[in-house]
Formats: structure tokens, sequence, C-alpha cells
């Protein structure tokens, strides 16, 4: 069989609300620069570049941010797309789909959120074309799975079944999706052995995801309806009317565990959503034992500003024009971006949407 042509597929449209404060309306985390000198939206148009064909690179982007996100990836306007209104991935997923079928038929689409670390370029580029074979060859959706390093509460699971088939050794077939545990459950997980991270890297052909989205998504199927007309995305007002219409779903939730035709790839490349300051703090190595050599004894991170630490052990500072000073504490995360300070324990730190929430609650927006 041919091999398909690979267009990844960037979504960009997501809150970041568990990294906040670094992540604002104003400043959305695709934008952030937290690992390394890129922002992690140019990281990962990078790390597409490693599978996909310069002009198969695109991206889905809400509209309060759309001439950044063109920026600082580089793409021309024509493979940015601009959603009217939030619809959470599914009907993102679904409209890129749509808009790549009719271009590119037998298109195998690709889709990365934007604000993942993902170090190993070459590792990551060698998983994806083996997923994509799979999902070109037997017509069905591959998901990435990490192996967990911690009982993380933080993360949807996947629990592992059966082998796929002979001919796409490594893939497993889906028992089921598990979204974020609690500690006692996520322990369970870790220790069984069949539990992966989600890594929320999805691999598909569009023909094969439409179908899929026509079995099992009726309500958003019939919300495709208006791009029908207008497959390849000229058309604002159809666009708007399938928006209005599509329900505000996450792909996992309103197909993938659904669906009988979803297969796993275990990857063992270093990977980490940043999505929490405590995911961060590990993909950064806070509370490793240091190198020999190092003077790095606290065992402190420092992501930007000036910190000054007795008796402080395993903390993430991100300071502004502000010193730091940390006395008899250890595994915080400190936050100031200025106009707000966040303290909180890293263990607590997938509960910052909670803040965020009291903060739209009583008015807040500017602090959001």
């Amino acid at each position: 069989m041919k091999r398909a042509p690979l267009h990844a597929v960037i979504l960009a449209g997501g809150a970041g609300e568990r990294f906040w404060p670094a992540s604002r309306a104003r400043h959305p985390k695709p934008l952030l620069k937290v690992v390394g000198g890129s922002s992690l939206l140019e990281a990962t148009v990078t790390r597409a570049r490693a599978f996909a064909r310069e002009d198969r690179i695109w991206v889905v982007c809400g509209h309060e941010h759309a001439g950044r996100i063109r920026k600082a990836s580089g793409l021309p306007a024509s493979r940015v797309l601009v959603e009217p209104s939030r619809r959470n991935t599914a009907m993102a997923a679904a409209w890129i789909a749509e808009r790549i079928a009719a271009e590119d038929p037998d298109g195998v689409l690709v889709i990365l959120p934007a604000d993942h670390h993902v170090p190993d370029r070459r590792a990551f580029a060698r998983s994806i074309k083996m997923a994509a074979s799979a999902a070109q060859e037997a017509d069905v959706l591959v998901t990435l799975g990490v192996k967990p390093t911690r009982p993380d509460t933080g993360y949807g699971y996947i629990e592992v079944g059966a082998k796929a088939d002979q001919a796409h050794p490594g893939l497993h077939r889906v028992s089921r999706f598990v979204e974020k545990p609690g500690p006692a459950k996520a322990r369970r997980y870790v220790a069984s052995g069949k539990h992966l991270w989600n890594a929320g890297v999805f691999i598909w052909s569009a023909r094969t995801f439409l179908e899929e989205v026509e079995a099992w998504a009726p309500k958003l199927h019939r919300a495709l309806a208006p791009l029908h007309a207008h497959p390849k995305g000229r058309n604002r007002d159809a666009v708007l009317k399938a928006y209005d219409a599509a329900p505000a779903l996450p792909v996992d939730v309103a197909i993938l565990e659904k669906s009988k035709r979803v297969w796993t790839l275990q990857v063992s490349f270093s990977w980490s959503d940043v999505g929490t300051w405590e995911s961060l703090a590990a993909e950064l190595g806070v509370g490793k034992k240091p190198a020999r050599g190092s003077n790095n004894a606290s065992r402190n991170m420092v992501i930007e500003g000036e910190l000054h630490a007795i008796d402080a052990e395993s903390n993430l500072v991100w300071a502004s024009d502000r010193p730091i000073a940390l006395l008899g504490v250890d595994n915080l995360a400190v936050v100031d971006t200025g106009d707000v300070i966040l303290i909180t324990k890293l263990d607590r730190s997938a509960d910052v949407k909670r803040i965020v929430a009291a903060l739209k609650a009583s008015g807040r927006e500017d602090l959001i």
C-alpha cells in the first residue's frame, strides 16, 4: 500500500488554566517559553517538520490570539484555521478533517497539542510514522501512550488491551479511557503496568475519523453539514453555522471512548504535557539528586528571576522583577507575574484551575 501523506495538525486553542498565572487570556500557554529558548508552539512546529512537509503543517486556534499564533508558527494564513468560538477538541479535529479530506482524500492527520514538550524529535517522528502506518492500513484511530513515571492525577489514562495484530507490532487495542483519576486509583494504575498516560497525540486518516464521527457523535456530524458545501473552508458563514451547532466536547469523550477502532502505541521517549507546575517541575528534574560536582545542592529550579533560598529544597520559581526569598519550605511552586503571585504545593498544582474559576466568579477578569 502506498504510504499516505501526513498532515501535522497543531491544536492551539486551549486555555491552559492549570498553568495560571503564567498562562493568561492575553498570553496563552502555547506562546510561553517554558523549556529552552523557543515557545511551546514554535517547538511543536519544529517537531512537526520531522515527519510532515512544510505545506502540510496546520494550526487550529481561537480568534483571540490568531495574529500572534500565526506569527509565532510562521505558517501562511491559509493553514491557520481560526475558530469563531471555543468548542473543545472534537469540533476542531472534525473541522480540520473535513478541510484536509477535501484537499487530500487519502491524508493522514497527526493531531498535536501546541503546548507539549518532547525533547527527542527523531524518536517522536519514528513513533508517528509507525502509528500512521497502522492508522492507514487498518483504518483505525491511534493514540500515543506514555508509560507513567508517577501516579499523576492530572493526566488521563489508557487501559491497554490485547495486541492489535501481527502486521503492527507494538500496537495494542484500547480497552478503555480513564479520565484524571484520584490519587489512590492513579497509584493502582501505575502499579498494574496495564495503564499508560494518554499523551493527547492522535493519528488517523481524515476519512476514518469522519466515519467515526458519523457513527458515534451524531450531533457533531450534523453540525458539520454547512461545511460540506464549502469543504475547503473559505466560507466564514458556513464555519460560523457549524460552530454554533457543534457540541463542546473533547475528542476523547465524543469519539474515542465510544469507538471500537482505537489502538494505542506505547512510546519510550520523554514526554510532558507541561500541564501543571508539578509536571513542569518533574520535567526539569526538580527534587532529583544533583549531578556530582553540581552546585545545585538545594535542587531548586528557577525558570526566570532571582531566588535566595535557605533550607529550602525542590521548589520551582518563576519570578518577574522582584527577587524571591524562600526559607524552610520545600516542594512549592512560586509564580510571580508582576500583578499576581501564586504559591502552591507542587502536588496541588492541578487544582490551580479552581483559583481561576473563583476569580471568574468574583469578576476579576483582569487576572485571568
